[in-house]
């Protein structure tokens, strides 16, 4: 109980561990310390209102498929493989398709009277790059395996480079006339899908236009061919 008179006041209240005592406080004080409660109280209050727990979660930005983006229709099959020989994959469309023109320009190097790599994927109707980063002269000859048709001949100095463009589908034989030893070979196709084949026969192509197309394996002397649909995701194949 508070008792408040001129200049003092007065508590009675067993709980300042003196029961039934009495002291003397000058209003200056009652003051300051009335201040330091109220101070206090809204600091307690103010720290429950930003107390971790009661916060919102932070948004986070949509996923793709969330954002209602298309899916990406892909073509993951498995294809034999012939001891010792490399096995190329190649998808082509069954109706007439026109594609967009590559977008990196595939190279072969020269360097140590080697070429690399020694199997090169093209574009027929795009542009090839042959570079010689060797410290002698190289000359380029390329011929269709085929058809043993020329598909060009050229000297390329140390720091050079020839382009070609291959104007048939299949494989070409790449050799240096000046260096017996060096061979290579260039498989060219019209599709822009086309890849090597991995040890176990596995291959995949991304970013397929849904519709008809036809899956062609060459591996060695072995020419394997499947049709296949493809439609919205993911299509699986397997070439035997």
């Amino acid at each position: 109980m508070f008792w408040v008179r001129d200049s003092m006041f007065w508590v009675r209240d067993s709980r300042f561990g003196v029961p039934g005592s009495r002291f003397g406080v000058h209003r200056s004080t009652f003051s300051v310390l009335a201040s330091s409660v109220v101070c206090c109280a809204i600091a307690a209050a103010c720290s429950k209102s930003v107390a971790p727990s009661a916060q919102a979660p932070a948004a986070t930005a949509a996923s793709p498929a969330a954002a209602g983006a298309p899916p990406i229709n892909s073509v993951v099959g498995k294809a034999p493989s012939a001891a010792g020989a490399v096995a190329i994959v190649v998808l082509e469309p069954r109706t007439p398709r026109e594609f967009p023109a590559q977008t990196e320009v595939p190279v072969m190097d020269q360097v140590g009277e080697t070429f690399g790599p020694e199997l090169l994927l093209v574009r027929t109707g795009q542009p090839v790059e042959f570079r010689n980063s060797d410290d002698t002269l190289h000359n380029v000859h390329v011929m269709h395996e085929d058809t043993h048709e020329p598909a060009f001949n050229v000297a390329i100095p140390t720091g050079s480079s020839y382009t070609h463009t291959f104007t048939r589908d299949g494989f070409y034989h790449v050799g240096c006339d000046i260096h017996p030893a060096m061979a290579a070979s260039v498989f060219a196709a019209s599709s822009p899908f086309s890849a090597i084949a991995g040890a176990d026969g596995g291959f995949a192509f991304t970013d397929v236009p849904a519709g008809a197309w036809r899956i062609v394996v060459v591996a060695g002397q072995r020419r394997l061919q499947k049709d296949v649909e493809v439609g919205q995701g993911l299509t699986q194949v397997t070439v035997e």
